[in-house]
């Protein structure tokens, strides 16, 4: 038994190997201006309200182009996508630089950018989530998830530790310079990657498009309780917009970069021993236990007087935080048919980016009326109540079991039927008796046990990956946050 990632994503795909290095390269340069940006709001406004509106002006375009973003990721071929928005996301990122060159730099591009990219964003991310099942074999796609989130996770230790140094000592324009040479290469990179075209059943972008997409997420209770946790526990407990008065608060300034550091630490070191993550067949419960744990630990980190001690909550979180992304990641991933997996990647993208959008105004809000500690232990406490009572509303999540869900099998066999795949006798056979053994699991029998080498049993697939990211940073604004857990 090992918890080391599985690196067969790796070794099997090309493309793969391509988004995962864009990816890496990409969200380093977000985290710098995942950090820079908020910094230089504070100086300019020093106010945690004017902090917590870049998500307010990010809301609107969320919500209208992630929902058409999903559309148009079933519809158009999903690699020009990319590096359309990729390529315009890089122009806005040199506005910024050009506003911080400034002698008087000006605070409304600095939301007028953040709504953009959030558009940008919104129609990018769909085609993204779209992408793995086509580009990463079925039986590999909760590696390749751990994959990505550990690239994500590295960027976003790096980053904020280096945007920390950056912004103190070089300044706002060399982040953002930064920034702006690593949306440069990321589309150099992407380019190579083979196109992917829509399938032919896709549906053209229209607003009955996006209501079958709706109407088929509605029909899947245990979709609804992913997309509701997450968004309950990133709007109630997301304190990243406070970390820069937090600092000030606990008299250590120097610490900031490494509180932006610390949530992507949490889950670095969980998505590089996610091992483990291959034997849980029982998706929909750990989400609900990690985001419950993801609150507790935010509130012991709006309770602590000791910055280390703040700092170990951080990371502690973001562990949660990233055991919860990759549940539902895989939950998503495993049983959405490629037909409509655009579309309810919009979704998704409203699901666990509302949230955090949400969340910086609710935080900012109660740090300006009750004061930037209480606002973050009282967000995480509500998230964990929160999460336990939407647990109890749910039950299909809760018992929700890989090995015999009707929608697992169901995409596992058209993924093979598009490969002409045929699973032999003896597969066949197994997957039976692991169903049965599931099925005794239920009605109180021997636990089950997952076949050796802890994979879900699958027949062979299509080869079929968000690229670039695993989750896009945590309460990052739009303009930072391009790809997730």
């Amino acid at each position: 038994m090992t918890v080391l990632p599985d690196l067969a994503p790796w070794r099997a795909s090309a493309d793969f190997r391509r988004l995962w290095v864009s990816g890496l390269i990409s969200n380093f340069g977000s985290f710098l201006t995942f950090v820079a940006l908020p910094v230089q709001i504070k100086e300019l406004t020093n106010s945690a309200a004017a902090v917590g509106a870049i998500g307010a002006v990010e809301l609107v375009p969320l919500i209208v182009f992630g929902l058409y973003g999903g559309a148009l990721a079933d519809a158009l071929d999903k690699r020009g996508l990319i590096i359309w928005t990729e390529a315009g996301q890089g122009l806005l990122s040199a506005v910024l630089l050009v506003n911080a060159l400034l002698p008087s730099p000006a605070v409304w591009p600095l939301y007028v950018v953040a709504a953009l990219s959030s558009a940008l964003v919104s129609v990018q991310r769909p085609a993204l989530d779209s992408l793995w099942p086509r580009i990463v074999a079925h039986e590999h796609l909760p590696a390749a998830a751990s994959l990505n989130t550990f690239r994500w996770t590295v960027g976003g230790v790096a980053g904020p530790a280096v945007a920390g140094v950056v912004v103190a000592y070089a300044g706002l324009g060399w982040a953002y310079a930064a920034d702006v040479l690593t949306f440069v290469i990321s589309v150099a990179l992407i380019v190579p990657i083979a196109s992917s075209p829509a399938a032919h059943e896709a549906a053209k972008p229209s607003l009955k498009a996006i209501a079958e997409g709706a109407r088929y997420a509605w029909s899947r209770k245990e979709l609804l309780g992913t997309y509701a946790i997450d968004l309950a526990a990133m709007f109630l407990a997301m304190p990243l917009a406070l970390l820069p008065f937090l600092a000030d608060e606990l008299d250590a300034e120097w610490s900031l970069g490494l509180m932006y550091a610390t949530v992507p630490l949490g889950a670095m070191l969980v998505s590089a021993t996610s091992g483990w993550t291959a034997r849980i067949h029982r998706h929909g419960r750990m989400v609900v236990l990690s985001a419950a744990l993801w609150g507790v630990a935010i509130a012991a980190a709006g309770v602590a007087g000791n910055v280390w001690l703040v700092l170990l909550c951080l990371t502690v979180a973001g562990g949660f935080d990233m055991v919860s992304g990759i549940f539902r990641g895989i939950m998503w991933n495993q049983t959405i048919p490629d037909e409509l997996r655009g579309r309810l990647a919009g979704i998704e993208l409203l699901s666990y980016s509302v949230g955090p959008t949400l969340g910086q105004v609710r935080s900012g809000g109660f740090a300006a009326w009750w004061g930037v500690r209480t606002s973050v232990w009282s967000g995480g406490l509500l998230c964990a109540g929160a999460v336990g009572l939407l647990a109890l509303c749910l039950p299909k999540l809760m018992t929700y079991d890989a090995r015999t869900d009707e929608h697992a099998a169901r995409v596992r066999e058209q993924r093979a039927a598009a490969r002409g795949a045929v699973a032999s006798p003896a597969e066949a056979e197994r997957d039976e008796a692991e169903r049965d053994e599931a099925e005794r699991d239920g009605r109180g029998g021997r636990p089950g046990r997952a076949r050796r080498g802890g994979a879900v049993p699958q027949l062979p697939s299509a080869v079929t990956v968000v690229g670039r990211r695993g989750r896009s940073p945590r309460g990052a604004s739009a303009v930072a946050g391009r790809r997730r857990p």
